[in-house]
């Protein structure tokens, strides 16, 4: 595999925040002027929040971070250090925040772990791993999330029932298909068949239409079978543990949101299983959204799963989440970035 440094550093580029901070804002500002019950005083509610549950929050982040450093660290077999993972975690979150959720920045993670050491091939197939168990956890996850969600929409208002029977419902479904197809192909291609799987995408590309794109597929099968062969001998212990840090971040991760909304609405424990499974639902939703690091997709989402819950707090709890844990990576790529880049060159 070549990495294409030009691509990288389109990517890795500060100027890029400029576009999602836009259009987060603006879909916030959007859903602020439409709404009549929503007026620009009401920004003074931030400060009405438990501190405490903000904390929290904030401390999960952290939390969250730590635990995609030691998935890295593990999966190098701790060939990298420290400070190394965590440069190249901050990075990966910054390249994810500044391209659509569908294109991701595994590119960039790769040439991160590629300038931290790690050869070609070695960051290419740890860079599938984390996709392709990422993607599990959602596989597993959404249909638990949607259940729990599902039993409390019977209980709930006939406009949420609609609500979810009309484009979310079609959107949710929609991306956990792809998903699921996508994993279980890049599964069989890494850990099965990698030869047959560039077989079949040669095969595939020769027919006339799509002979253009046949030269490309065939590098692709070339990088599925380097990446195969870089995890040949890893012992079952080894994915068990990525398997369960894994689980860990990701719960983390979603455990976040229930904090913010504690701390401006009562939350029963109930509803924190309801507020988790529609965080699934969202994120599912969030991974084919066009936009960089799904900027004012979030936004609009998180108004419609969660506006009847939170009443008149909906917007203010909407800007302090992607504060956190999206709008805070973009300030970070800005101070890290630079030190990365004179570190490694």
């Amino acid at each position: 595999m070549e990495i294409d440094n030009k691509k990288v550093f389109t990517t890795l580029n500060l100027n890029k925040i400029w576009v999602p901070l836009l259009l987060g804002l603006g879909v916030v500002t959007y859903l602020f002027m439409t709404d009549p019950d929503m007026k620009a005083d009401q920004l003074r509610l931030i400060g009405e929040g438990n501190w405490l549950y903000i904390l929290l929050a904030i401390c999960l982040v952290v939390v969250r971070d730590l635990g995609y450093t030691y998935r890295i660290r593990t999966l190098t077999h701790k060939n990298l250090s420290w400070v190394a993972c965590l440069y190249v975690i901050v990075l990966w979150e910054f390249s994810s925040a500044v391209t659509p959720s569908v294109v991701g920045g595994s590119l960039v993670a790769i040439f991160l772990l590629h300038k931290e050491g790690v050869k070609v091939g070695k960051a290419l197939a740890y860079v599938m791993v984390t996709s392709i168990f990422d993607n599990l956890f959602f596989i597993v996850a959404a249909p638990l999330g949607l259940l729990n969600f599902r039993n409390y929409l019977s209980e709930s208002t006939i406009s949420m029932a609609t609500q979810w029977g009309g484009g979310i419902s079609f959107i949710f479904w929609l991306s956990y298909l792809l998903i699921l197809v996508y994993t279980v192909l890049m599964s069989f291609a890494l850990f099965v068949k990698p030869f047959f799987f560039k077989w079949f995408l040669v095969k595939i590309t020769s027919i006339k239409f799509l002979r253009k794109w046949n030269e490309s597929a065939a590098k692709h099968g070339d990088d599925i079978i380097m990446a195969s062969q870089a995890l040949q001998g890893e012992k079952w212990s080894y994915w068990v543990e990525i398997g369960m840090i894994t689980c860990l971040v990701w719960t983390v991760r979603y455990s976040v949101l229930n904090m913010l909304l504690a701390a401006y609405v009562p939350v029963s424990l109930v509803e924190h299983g309801v507020i988790f499974g529609k965080h699934i639902i969202m994120w599912i939703i969030m991974l084919i959204s066009p936009t960089p690091g799904s900027s004012g997709t979030a936004e609009f989402f998180f108004k419609q799963l969660y506006g009847g819950l939170l009443g008149e707090y909906v917007l203010i709890t909407a800007i302090v989440w992607r504060a956190i844990t999206y709008y805070f990576y973009l300030l970070l790529g800005v101070i890290v970035l630079p030190r990365w880049l004179k570190r490694v060159f």
